[in-house]
């Protein structure tokens, strides 16, 4: 089983709907058995609240339903617990690495990492209030980390 964790800063825009999208391509791919998929956020702001209503419509949009999650914090046990710790921008790895106590074992990656645009960011839809950016990015990249586990 492959324990995948995505973070972003709250948890309730880019790293929620990277879990439900990654929950998705792995259930259409007949292998849900094979992963755990979580999300988790760096900051404590938005701790408990629910995917954030537009991010909720664009997975709707495609048919994907994110109900029952609610925001939590990333943690040092976290980086014990899965296998790749998914960050959606620069700013989430360096807090990640701060509350992991660092990355001894490589686990700690960009999501476009796994894609041809290494090194770069998924943006923050919160600033940006640009969803379809943020869905085609995420669906880049979960498609591309479905096919790394192939």
């Amino acid at each position: 089983m492959k324990n995948i964790l995505f973070i972003c800063h709250g948890n309730i825009c880019r790293s929620p709907m990277a879990e439900f999208v990654m929950k998705d391509l792995v259930k259409k791919a007949g292998r849900a058995s094979q992963f755990h998929i979580e999300s988790a956020a760096t900051s404590r702001e938005e701790l408990g609240n629910p995917v954030y209503p537009p991010a909720r419509r664009k997975l709707a949009e495609h048919g994907i339903n994110c109900s029952g999650h609610a925001a939590r914090q990333l943690t040092s046990r976290d980086y014990d617990e899965y296998d790749l710790l998914i960050g959606m921008d620069r700013s989430n790895l360096r807090t990640m690495q701060r509350i992991c106590g660092g990355d001894p074992d490589g686990k700690l990656h960009l999501l476009l990492d796994f894609t041809d645009r290494q090194g770069k960011e998924v943006a923050d839809p919160w600033y940006t209030g640009d969803f379809d950016a943020v869905w085609e990015d995420l669906l880049e990249g979960c498609q591309a980390l479905l096919r790394e586990y192939r």
